[in-house]
């Protein structure tokens, strides 16, 4: 059932592939078929929504947008204890995004030469938030919440109904504590083509961010350009690194936490003790079979999770950054000694007292993360990611006259004559 590897240089190549077999699980024709759905939406608009809608969701909606008493329905449906618990989550998520908050900054220099930076939030932000084998309330928090510190003027949020039209309750509230201006039934690539070049109903975007399934992720990739989207997300990953001092029930709990979201998931185990990797096998066996989502666990296990013997800590965090995964736990003793080696991952959780899932709903940092080893060079979803920069400068006519002729060497060691003349006829005429 499971794939237990002494690490090795040679080995890594195994695992590599191991973990890119999930890449040739995506369908051929996908690609197609976005590309079809969304040339309908953009020909068609709410007409080619409701269609698809009824075709993929069997359901046919008068309308698309979640009315205040339909909003109240499902608010109605939510008992007060887990309201309560989503408020204190977007506090929490709160508090740290607002650390991350940039401000605009001038810089003023001699001769009468200011330059800086202009920050400025996104007009309008549109949220994915998928239906299908589970529900996400988190990540319409973590999703909604950052785009509100930024400042960002309107959310909408896209979500699919389910057969009697209606949207999912523990959704809707999640997106009504985080502050959602509208909410719109429609799910699928059809929902980012709405969000990408609007309809009459469903205004275009700047950005769209939010996971989904693989027709939702090609379809983000075919609309960015025309609109800025948060990542391509791929399975969901954990990367496990712990010592003799870690219990293996809490290691097996914290790796089946990553595999029961897909098939495709990756829950990968690296330790420097054979004991404990025994222990934790048994243990993966045990918490297995009480687990609702069995048939997934065991698929993801079998295929996808990695179970890796290391020397030492320094080889397991270097095997560590070399995958780059999306979630790594450090169930170590001494985490504050070894955090600063650790270079590429989505988040760290630090100590034996710390599981992904505090992070997934809670603490405050997002868990909206890079996925597939690409936190080698992306962030995580953040304050910043709804922001957007223009740079200004300002050159008095007595620094133009005093840096002109360096301006024009360069611009004609180009061959662009022009640029040179539109700096080169200020300083013959002496005036701005």
């Amino acid at each position: 059932m499971f794939n237990i590897f002494q690490y090795s240089e040679d080995k890594y190549k195994e695992f590599v592939e191991i973990l890119n077999q999930r890449k040739s699980q995506q369908s051929s024709n996908v690609t197609e078929k976005v590309q079809d759905i969304l040339a309908k939406v953009k020909q068609e608009g709410d007409g080619a929504l409701i269609e698809l809608t009824e075709k993929f969701d069997g359901v046919v909606l008068k309308d698309l947008e979640v009315s205040n008493e339909e909003l109240e329905e499902a608010l109605s449906k939510i008992d007060d204890e887990f309201k309560n618990i989503l408020e204190e989550a977007k506090k929490n998520i709160e508090s740290y995004h607002n650390k991350m908050l940039q401000r605009s900054w001038c810089d003023f220099q001699e001769d009468g030469v200011f330059l800086g930076q202009k920050v400025v939030p996104l007009e309008r932000v549109g949220v994915y938030v998928p239906g299908g084998t589970a529900t996400y309330p988190s990540s319409v928090l973590m999703n909604i919440v950052p785009a509100r510190v930024a400042g960002v003027k309107e959310i909408i949020m896209v979500t699919p109904p389910d057969k009697e039209g209606k949207i999912n309750p523990a959704v809707a509230v999640a997106a009504k504590v985080a502050g959602i201006d509208k909410i719109y039934k429609v799910g699928g690539a059809q929902a980012i083509g709405a969000l990408a070049y609007g309809t009459e109903s469903i205004g275009k975007v700047d950005k769209i961010v939010g996971p989904g399934n693989i027709f939702v992720a090609t379809a983000k990739k075919e609309v960015f350009g025309e609109v800025d989207i948060d990542m391509i997300a791929g399975p969901s990953e954990i990367l496990v690194i712990a010592d003799e001092n870690a219990n293996p029930k809490h290691v097996a709990a914290d790796l089946l936490s990553q595999a029961e979201h897909d098939k495709l998931a990756s829950s990968i185990f690296v330790t420097t003790s054979k004991k404990l990797m025994d222990e934790t096998i048994e243990e993966l066996k045990i918490q297995t079979s009480k687990l609702s989502r069995k048939e997934i666990i065991e698929e993801s296990l079998e295929n996808y999770g990695l179970f890796i013997l290391c020397q030492s800590i320094d080889q397991a965090i270097e095997l560590s950054n070399k995958i780059a995964p999306e979630h790594l736990e450090l169930m170590i003793s001494n985490v504050t000694e070894n955090l600063p080696k650790v270079k590429n991952a989505g988040s760290i959780f630090l100590g034996y007292y710390t599981p992904e899932p505090v992070g997934d709903y809670f603490a405050g940092p997002n868990h909206v993360l890079p996925t597939a080893g690409t936190a080698k060079f992306f962030s995580p979803l953040s304050t910043e990611s709804f922001l957007k920069k223009s740079s200004f400068l300002y050159y008095s006519q007595e620094k133009l006259n005093k840096e002109g002729n360096k301006i024009i060497k360069f611009a004609e060691q180009e061959g662009l004559t022009a640029h040179a003349n539109s700096v080169r006829v200020r300083v013959e005429d002496g005036r701005v």
